[in-house]
């Protein structure tokens, strides 16, 4: 009777740290994948995006405009979000919608501007996959939604586009 309370009792123990160590675990694989797709998203803008937005994302004034501080702004206004999926080079990028969501993520929380990437909803790859549509007028496009932003922010489009111009 004793040998089989013992027997139940470690047998008890051992699955209980089978389950803890299998919690562990399976938490360490969530946060190595998740480091990889960060990692693995830098990697694809640096193959994707690079080569015209640069490498710290300041792109080339008057024809590529800079993401920094500036990218995360998008999605505070109405269409922001699908503007950033639909824009030539990430719609028709040869990336999956989930690595193209993981780009624009790793993106907004690179570039900022640090309060927007903070608070932001992640994209999805089924939000990318549903608006993953190339702009035919990007640039006004791109003007109307830099007016929304203004006008939230209460500032005039001039102030708005300050130093860099290229927006």
């Amino acid at each position: 009777m004793i040998a089989g309370a013992v027997a139940v009792r470690a047998s008890s123990a051992v699955g209980a740290a089978a389950r803890t160590l299998a919690g562990v675990g399976a938490a360490f694989i969530l946060t190595a994948a998740a480091g990889t797709a960060r990692a693995d998203a830098r990697q694809d803008y640096i193959l994707q995006c690079q080569g015209c937005h640069m490498a710290d994302g300041s792109g080339c004034p008057g024809g590529v405009p800079d993401l920094r501080g500036e990218i995360g702004r998008f999605l505070e206004v109405q269409g922001g979000r699908e503007f950033l999926i639909g824009v030539p080079g990430s719609a028709q990028s040869p990336l999956s919608d989930g690595a193209l969501a993981e780009v624009l993520n790793w993106m907004v929380r690179a570039f900022g501007p640090a309060p927007a990437a903070a608070g932001f909803r992640p994209y999805s790859a089924a939000e990318v996959g549903l608006h993953r549509t190339p702009l035919t007028d990007v640039a006004a496009v791109r003007a109307r939604l830099i007016e929304r932003i203004t006008a939230r922010r209460g500032l005039t489009a001039s102030a708005a586009a300050g130093p860099k111009g290229s927006r």
